[in-house]
């Protein structure tokens, strides 16, 4: 699966807001006979919201809103989308009004939003509002495969795979209780999110106190993403220490194991649909995670993993050679990852390949 640009992906949204343009005034202007004033306002309209969507803008607002239940999120999200759209409207209508492609009798007057703008704007939000919000309980990576089938039948690739998970957990629901032990997972959960998204990567699921998150192979193993992925969720945690301190009694300690190779991929269920991993790099992933408790650390790659990455000099590599990890038939090799603290030299140490 190929990988697409950030420039290609901005394109096809611009591509697409001017076809949405196109459309506009071919059905509410049909007499129009510049084809760049319909295009202009759904650019000027669009992209804002576009840029919000994707946290280019507002983040922390952008963040609250996502965290609100349904209703609430749906309401929020049509504010700030009437906001955005109102402010671009008023924008364009100025640029254009000076250009002389539109007539008003007053700027004030071209930069109001008429109320079949007006309507136009709140039925295409409801639209991407609720396409968002599907895409956001299936996870992007997922919406996508199934609106294209890509896995309706059964498909072989090769995929990077990251189980993280919080080390104490259990002592933690007895002592807080299980309602508060789901807030705090919740909390955290919604820390991975940024990290993974911003190194391409895609969160596939959610095991009681575990997040598994997966990329295709060349793209996990591109820039090291998938280590940078890991090491910025722990920076994300220890930079906020003292607000996880207040909210929570104590500040999440994660265990983290890295492997990848070759795996099944389908399209499962009836009622239901999820997408689903098969093989054992997969169940290679998961003992990786056990082994951290046995060998007392925190990251664990798998030698086969790491000798494909060019893993970054911030990052301390301990080999710490083969080990028996049970369901498997013969002995894996892993090694622990560190974050090198700043007056550390970099040592590049071996690690051979399986």
């Amino acid at each position: 699966m190929r990988e697409i640009s950030p420039a290609q992906n901005w394109l096809f949204i611009v591509l697409g807001l001017v076809l949405s343009g196109i459309l506009y005034d071919v059905m509410m202007s049909p007499g129009r006979l510049l084809p760049v004033v319909g295009p202009a306002y759904a650019i000027a309209m669009g992209m804002p919201i576009i840029a919000f969507e994707r946290r280019a803008t507002f983040r922390k607002l952008r963040r609250k809103i996502d965290e609100l239940p349904s209703l609430p999120y749906l309401l929020a999200s049509l504010l700030a989308y009437q906001v955005l759209m109102s402010a671009g409207y008023a924008v364009a209508s100025a640029g254009l009004l000076l250009l002389g492609m539109i007539k008003a009798g007053s700027l004030v007057e071209a930069m109001v939003m008429p109320v079949e703008v007006l309507l136009y704007g709140f039925a295409v939000c409801l639209l991407i509002i609720f396409i968002l919000r599907v895409r956001d309980l299936l996870g992007r990576d997922v919406f996508t495969s199934m609106l294209i089938s890509r896995y309706r039948q059964p498909v072989t690739e090769e995929r990077v795979f990251l189980f993280i998970d919080l080390a104490g957990s259990t002592a933690y629901a007895e002592k807080h209780g299980d309602l508060r032990a789901q807030q705090y997972l919740k909390a955290i959960f919604s820390t991975f999110a940024e990290p993974v998204r911003r190194h391409k990567g895609a969160i596939n699921d959610y095991v009681g106190d575990a997040a598994i998150v997966t990329w295709p192979l060349a793209r996990g193993i591109k820039d090291a993403r998938c280590v940078r992925c890991v090491f910025d969720i722990l920076s994300e945690i220890d930079a906020h220490a003292r607000t996880w301190k207040h909210r929570f009694g104590e500040v999440p300690r994660l265990r983290a194991a890295l492997h990848g190779g070759p795996i099944v991929t389908a399209e499962i269920g009836v009622d239901h649909h999820k997408i689903a991993f098969f093989g054992d790099t997969v169940n290679t992933t998961a003992r990786i995670e056990t082994l951290c408790k046995t060998l007392g650390r925190d990251v664990l790659i798998s030698h086969k993993l790491a000798a494909q990455i060019g893993l970054p000099d911030a990052i301390v590599v301990e080999d710490l050679g083969q080990h028996d990890l049970k369901g498997r038939g013969h002995m894996l090799g892993v090694a622990a990852l560190s974050a090198r603290k700043t007056a550390e030299r970099p040592i590049h140490l071996p690690i051979p390949a399986e």
